[in-house]
């Protein structure tokens, strides 16, 4: 376990930008909440077997008395970096990004299925949208009763969907909370 490089840390935060926009200072600022110490500090963000694991300073620091072997995971894990060096989030972040979004998407309640197995969001699916969402904006995917259901990049604008077919893909599918039951074995 170790801390992200400049190269690293330029990719992960880029990634959260693109979903957190200035409130990503916010996802390191805060006081930290967990963690054994009375003062846990702040949150930190790791690299441990090319994933990124968010998590209390006061975590970290007990957790390097523990072998690299032996060390499963410290904190949230919120992505991997890929072989060829990309970093991508997976469905762990959803709780932080859910948290921080700028921008989101709600859902129909008898499409969150659908967008549950895997599938993008078409506008026939789409309840409600934030103003100002631009084409490629990251965007996190909500029930209508505000349960995060996952996150995504927005294939159209705000004023685009308006006029759009009801077929027309809206949301492109990144995570969802359905891979905890369909990728079970590769998200750890």
């Amino acid at each position: 376990m170790r801390p992200l490089d400049e190269k690293e840390t330029t990719q992960v935060f880029e990634k959260l930008f693109k979903f957190t926009g200035p409130n990503l200072k916010h996802l390191l600022e805060r006081p930290a909440v967990e963690g054994p110490d009375p003062e846990p500090g702040r949150y930190c963000l790791r690299l441990h077997r090319n994933r990124v694991y968010y998590a209390s300073e006061a975590l970290v620091r007990r957790a390097t008395a523990v072998a690299r072997p032996r060390l499963a995971a410290v904190g949230t894990p919120i992505g991997k970096f890929t072989h060829h060096g990309a970093f991508h989030l997976t469905v762990h972040a959803l709780d932080l990004l859910a948290a921080h979004a700028r921008r989101r998407v709600w859902l129909k309640p008898d499409s969150e299925r659908s967008f549950l197995f895997g599938n993008s969001v078409p506008k026939s699916s789409l309840a409600r949208i934030t103003e100002n969402t631009k084409a490629g904006d990251g965007v996190v995917v909500m029930s209508m009763a505000d349960v995060p259901l996952g996150f995504g990049i927005a294939a159209r604008s705000a004023q685009d969907c308006r006029k759009a077919d009801t077929n027309a893909v809206v949301v492109l599918h990144q995570a969802d909370a359905g891979e905890y039951l369909r990728k079970e074995e590769e998200l750890m």
